[in-house]
């Protein structure tokens, strides 16, 4: 605990323009709006700023960049100000008093902008990297995975030859509701990559049947991993595709905070998680969800949400100081064709380390928050 106390929080919603298509920022006839952000500023009295990021996504989760913004400004931003910056716990008790939870902790989206900021600024007040505040070494970089949505299939190899000669040897493939095209999407991708790592994810687009169906289907066909294969309150469900075995299933969306995910680990629903610090709030609820499955010998896979640069960093901080042993399917560099620091986060045979240096360890330009401004 220090005497230095959280002084002002600012917000600036952005749009980061989007450079080919994604089904989660698609707009009307296949137009993209952009990727909406709200990037926080946190200021102590003693002018060291930290910085962080809101990723909402309204096709995948209910927050907005209208909410986010309305509850960073008017909610969560003024819940922690007058603060301790090194109180994370406190800082989340604070807004967790003046947000109430609904099923789980509400908007956490939104409060992991100000977990971000918090981060990266206890990392700057300490001269410490988040790695080296918690202990960890940074670790090396880590291996990218790249996205396949593809409209029709015969747009599959070409999506495989962008990522192929971008340096990326691993795919994550976007599938459910139809079967028939899923399965025929997994069989292609694996003949034109026979050895990289292959990972489906449903986003809860399947009903029970269609993935009791497709499980094995996917597995004789060299998938990895099935994740979300349903919407996380099917209970029963996931109880009937963890038996069956074919395939480990993993969880993403409704895992906000480590009591659901302890919940959902006694109720034998899942045989790992995708990792998302934005979905859990931020970096303090993904810490402990990493070591509780690490404690229960269960899988931790990374993952994102599109990420921006900021955003972008702490996952990968995480993800290397934790020894990440998959691709992350981190497709932000990908989608997105805009960065708000000064030297932006760039793969090298699809490989990203976090940036060295205090906290988050970038440098942002508030000249190209003004460029993408909402």
């Amino acid at each position: 605990m220090t005497s230095t106390k959280i002084e002002r929080v600012q917000v600036f919603p952005v749009r980061y323009p989007t450079v080919s298509r994604f089904k989660f920022f698609e707009g009307p006839e296949g137009t993209s709006p952009g990727r909406p952000a709200v990037l926080v500023k946190v200021t102590t009295d003693d002018g060291t700023v930290g910085w962080g990021e809101s990723v909402p996504v309204p096709k995948w989760s209910y927050e907005t960049l209208e909410s986010a913004t309305t509850a960073l400004k008017g909610y969560l931003g003024p819940a922690v100000i007058g603060r301790d910056p090194f109180d994370l716990a406190g800082a989340h008790a604070a807004m967790e008093a003046v947000i109430a939870p609904s099923f789980t902790e509400g908007m956490p989206l939104a409060k992991a902008g100000i977990d971000t900021a918090l981060h990266d600024l206890a990392g700057k007040l300490s001269n410490q990297s988040l790695a080296q505040r918690w202990g960890r070494g940074q670790g090396g970089p880590v291996t990218l995975s790249w996205t396949l949505n593809p409209k029709g299939l015969d747009e599959t190899e070409g999506l495989v030859q962008q990522g192929w000669e971008r340096g990326f040897r691993n795919f994550n493939v976007k599938v459910a509701p139809d079967p028939k095209h899923d399965l025929e999407l997994c069989r292609q991708t694996r003949k034109l990559v026979p050895d990289g790592f292959l990972w489906a994810d449903a986003n809860g687009g399947y009903d029970l049947a269609t993935a009791m169906h497709v499980l094995p289907k996917l597995a004789d066909l060299g998938v990895a991993v099935l994740e979300q294969p349903l919407p996380c309150h099917r209970i029963g469900g996931y109880q009937q595709l963890k038996r069956i075995g074919a395939l480990p299933i993993l969880m993403d969306e409704g895992v906000v905070t480590a009591a659901d995910l302890i919940e959902f680990i006694r109720l034998d629903m899942l045989d790992g998680l995708a990792m998302k610090p934005a979905r859990t709030g931020g970096l303090l609820q993904a810490r402990r969800q990493v070591e509780i499955l690490e404690d229960a010998g269960l899988l931790f896979l990374g993952s994102g949400l599109t990420d921006p640069d900021v955003s972008l960093a702490a996952s990968l901080a995480l993800y290397g100081a934790y020894g990440l042993r998959f691709p992350a399917a981190l497709n932000g560099p990908q989608f997105l064709g805009a960065s708000v620091v000064k030297e932006p986060l760039v793969p090298r045979d699809g490989k990203l380390s976090a940036p060295a240096g205090p906290g988050l360890g970038l440098e942002v330009d508030e000249s190209k928050i003004a460029a993408i401004a909402v």
